[in-house]
């Protein structure tokens, strides 16, 4: 993988660059759509690439694993040719998964022991097999095997749950240079800076993470909870150290307002599952704000979604129409609207991006913000 930096805003560390896998290129700064299982829920990979223009998507190390099991992805070729979606691909380590089964699983030095959440099963996940689960899924972009601290946590645990890390990552990092993928191509691993929101832990793990001197990077434990301004403040200190010719990855971001501010900060790579998320719950981000579909107001509006964003599903299909559809829950709502989400997130990346590039992405940036926080 290759990284380069095109160009840096003079107003702040906003910065535009281009990411080279041997699936093809990525425009920073981006937005991965969240394909859990080997699928973006409720879109089909042509609508992926030919609407919503994503770039690279993000498979999950642990439900893929579990389903459709390892066994299969490796006798289909990998992740890519059993889903069809022939672009970069990035896998989460399981470690969020993790720390999410906070009741069924056990954490030791050597690794996790968890049960299955679709038949109690027991397995165990090590920095080194999470390596060859994730050669075996095909990613081109690996994450190491990391522990999520939750919100709030007690110094002493962030403390040891870092320096655990930090440990697991050299593991990871031997393990990872001493195999090959299966399929023919290149794959990349990136740390994770980890530390909660505690500021002498986070400086701690990015100089970790920097001296590692891999290809990218990843900031993991923030969105867990923790205050907007208490997320920034982390994800700065942290740009701050990590190098910067090569990309950052903030993992599980976020809001429109979110990804704005960070990419303010010096933030390339985001993911969340909130486009999609909310969007089979009625809730669709546009250019000028929130929307709630379900509401009364929309029912006779018949403009288009956002015709400002472009993409089929943004200015085809009318408010008062997917109203309609979600009142009546219909499954095509949750399509139209997952893929408009998903369009919206895409256009205001490549937005950001195009901003960056001319010059004036400061400016642009502190009145999207605003736009994209009010509701409708």
């Amino acid at each position: 993988m290759k990284f380069t930096l095109t160009k840096k805003d003079k107003g702040s560390n906003a910065r535009a660059g281009v990411v080279i896998t041997d699936h093809g290129e990525i425009q920073t700064p981006i937005f991965m759509p969240v394909g859990t299982a080997g699928s973006v829920k409720a879109v089909h990979q042509r609508e992926l690439e030919e609407d919503i223009k994503a770039q690279i998507i993000l498979g999950n190390t642990y439900h893929l694993y579990l389903r459709p099991g390892l066994d299969i992805l490796e006798k289909a070729g990998g992740l890519h040719k059993f889903n069809g979606w022939q672009k970069p691909i990035l896998t989460d380590s399981g470690g969020y998964q993790v720390f999410s089964l906070a009741g069924t699983r056990k954490i030791k030095e050597e690794g996790v022991m968890f049960k299955s959440h679709i038949d109690g099963s027991k397995h165990h996940f090590t920095p080194e097999n999470v390596m060859d689960i994730q050669r075996t899924i095909g990613a081109d972009i690996i994450m190491a095997f990391d522990e999520c601290t939750p919100f709030p946590c007690e110094y002493s645990y962030a403390r040891n749950s870092m320096e655990m890390t930090h440990r697991w990552l050299k593991r990871c990092i031997h393990r990872f240079d001493e195999t090959e993928g299966k399929y023919g191509y290149s794959q990349t691993l990136f740390p994770i800076v980890q530390g909660s929101v505690y500021k002498d832990l986070r400086i701690q793990s990015a100089e970790f993470i920097a001296s590692c001197d891999r290809e990218g990077n990843a900031i993991g434990g923030l969105s867990v909870g923790e205050p907007a301004e208490m997320m920034y403040e982390m994800t700065e200190l942290v740009t701050n150290i990590l190098p910067t010719e090569k990309p950052r990855y903030l993992m599980g971001v976020g809001t429109p307002a979110n990804i704005l501010e960070c990419i303010a900060l010096g933030v390339d790579m985001f993911d969340c599952v909130m486009p999609t998320r909310n969007a089979r719950n009625g809730m669709l981000f546009t250019s000028e704000g929130i929307i709630n579909i379900r509401n009364e107001k929309w029912k006779d509006d018949f403009t288009g979604i956002d015709p400002a964003i472009g993409g089929y599903a943004s200015t085809f299909y009318s408010k008062a129409y997917l109203r309609h559809l979600t009142i009546s829950k219909e499954i095509l709502a949750a399509q139209i609207a997952s893929i408009h989400n998903l369009t919206f997130y895409l256009w205001l990346v490549g937005q950001a991006r195009e901003h960056i590039l001319a010059g004036d992405f400061s400016v642009w940036k502190d009145q999207m913000v605003k736009k994209v926080s009010t509701r409708l």
